[in-house]
């Protein structure tokens, strides 16, 4: 078998995996708030843990790899989004549960006939989060304090281990909540009252919910047992949610390990800079899929970087993956048979590097290997059982084609020429019109943009 060796984030070294039972492989990995559409930094974990369970099933056959990723149906933000939506609270979270489903399986990821996922909801769990909170009262690491349930920090000697901080450095750097009830700012609530208008469940402490951290302690727990192998999120989780997990989970069952490897996929960007509503650039998935981008280009933009490393959503990437797949799927459309090829099997085991990975794709099309291109394809995620339609459909006519190459050509020319006013102009206006150019040193490359238009094409000709 090929040895695995994944990046531990709790070690902060890259380690070889060894499951606890290689017969039973068990990952969590942190699920979303149901309360709004997908963003696409939220949907770099999903694609990210996409590919290591896929490779695990690889390695240890898919009967023996158990998936558990949760979804938080009780949260503030839930409780304040179904309030200004006027709408009840089951009806917004099981609306944007299924968004989340049908967003995702555009990228590729689509559980739905597997036995080997695990999909819980928190308001599914409520009786072991109140267990569980239960044990830590009676252990000295949780107390009471009017209506809430508090952990308390420094009772657990390790915390800070996986974030690599002190409590008091905590303490001085980040925005902690500030409470009467509280025995030190650090402690964080596990149950918290409810009003009579917030949803609630009868717990020894009064009418009350769970708080959030507590909430992925209970269902790993219930799902997977007091150790598992792997757990995984995105880097913003690693402190304060994973971090309070470790703490909860381990004070509640010492004698387990939780989870022994940890993994954290980067943020994302988009054109170079932070995704924000304010800069303009924040986006769903679902926008970008409305706006004819394809659910394989968005799954090929993120393969192409190392999941540890910041991603740069770019329009130029997008356009370079419609084209890519475009070729390898012409390619795999002849594929009658054919096995994922060794040396993508060989990437991944390497701390999932998804990069070289995609190298080992462009290496099997320059060799017109389409049976073994077309099987890594779908390993990866990226092919379905069938080539997906937009890329069967002619992208531009001939004539449109020869426009572009003909504009991109006096572009050169003007370049060569130093006259750079008509080089810039053309290359603005070429942008304008929809075209996204990617130039190399190679020379120019180019595809067209969700919002061409031909109209604007022709009249820099």
């Amino acid at each position: 078998m090929t040895t695995l060796r994944l990046h531990n984030t709790k070690t902060r070294k890259k380690e070889v995996f060894e499951p606890i039972d290689p017969g039973n492989v068990r990952m969590y990995v942190c699920g979303p708030t149901v309360y709004d559409r997908a963003h696409l930094g939220n949907a770099r974990p999903v694609v990210v843990f996409d590919v290591l369970y896929r490779l695990l099933k690889h390695l240890y056959g898919p009967g023996h790899v158990t998936y558990v990723r949760n979804i938080t149906d009780v949260e503030d933000k839930i409780i304040d989004r179904a309030r200004e939506r006027g709408i009840a609270i089951d009806e917004l979270t099981r609306t944007t549960t299924k968004w989340f489903h049908q967003d995702m399986a555009a990228l590729g990821v689509d559980y739905a006939q597997d036995p080997g996922f695990k999909e819980p909801k928190a308001t599914e769990h409520i009786g072991g989060m109140i267990a569980m909170i239960e044990d830590l009262i009676a252990r000295g690491h949780a107390y009471a304090a009017e209506g809430h349930v508090l952990f308390r920090v420094r009772s657990y000697a390790d915390y800070g281990q996986l974030s690599g901080r002190s409590v008091d450095d905590m303490i001085a750097g980040a925005r902690v909540e500030v409470a009467p009830y509280k025995e030190d700012p650090m402690d964080f609530v596990l149950w918290k009252p409810s009003s009579d208008d917030q949803p609630g469940w009868e717990s020894p402490w009064g009418r009350g919910r769970p708080g959030w951290h507590i909430e992925c302690s209970a269902m790993s727990l219930a799902l997977l047992g007091e150790s598992f192998d792997i757990h995984g999120g995105g880097i913003d989780l690693q402190f304060p949610h994973h971090e309070n997990e470790i703490a909860q989970s381990c004070c509640a069952h010492p004698k387990g390990d939780f989870a022994r490897y940890w993994l954290h996929n980067e943020m994302l960007q988009v054109e170079g800079k932070k995704m924000s509503k304010s800069l303009g650039n924040f986006f769903t998935v679902r926008d970008l899929l409305d706006q004819g981008v394809p659910g394989e280009v968005i799954r090929f933009v993120f393969l192409s970087t190392h999941y540890r490393k910041p991603m740069d959503w770019t329009e130029a990437k997008a356009a370079g993956a419609r084209r890519t797949l475009r070729k390898w799927y012409e390619q795999a459309a002849s594929a009658s048979g054919g096995e994922v090829d060794e040396a993508i099997v060989t990437a991944l085991s390497n701390d999932l590097n998804t990069h070289e990975a995609i190298a080992v794709l462009h290496d099997l099309s320059g060799q017109g290997d389409a049976e073994g291109l077309a099987a890594s394809l779908r390993f990866l995620g990226l092919l379905g059982d069938s080539v997906p339609a937009w890329a069967t459909e002619s992208p531009v006519d001939q004539g449109t084609t020869a426009l572009i190459e003909s504009l991109l050509a006096a572009r050169a020319e003007a370049r060569k020429a130093r006259d750079f006013q008509r080089a810039d102009a053309l290359r603005d206006g070429i942008a304008a019109a929809g075209v996204i150019v990617m130039d190399s040193a190679e020379g120019s490359s180019w595809d067209l943009g969700p919002d061409f238009d031909l109209a604007k094409l022709e009249a820099l000709n």
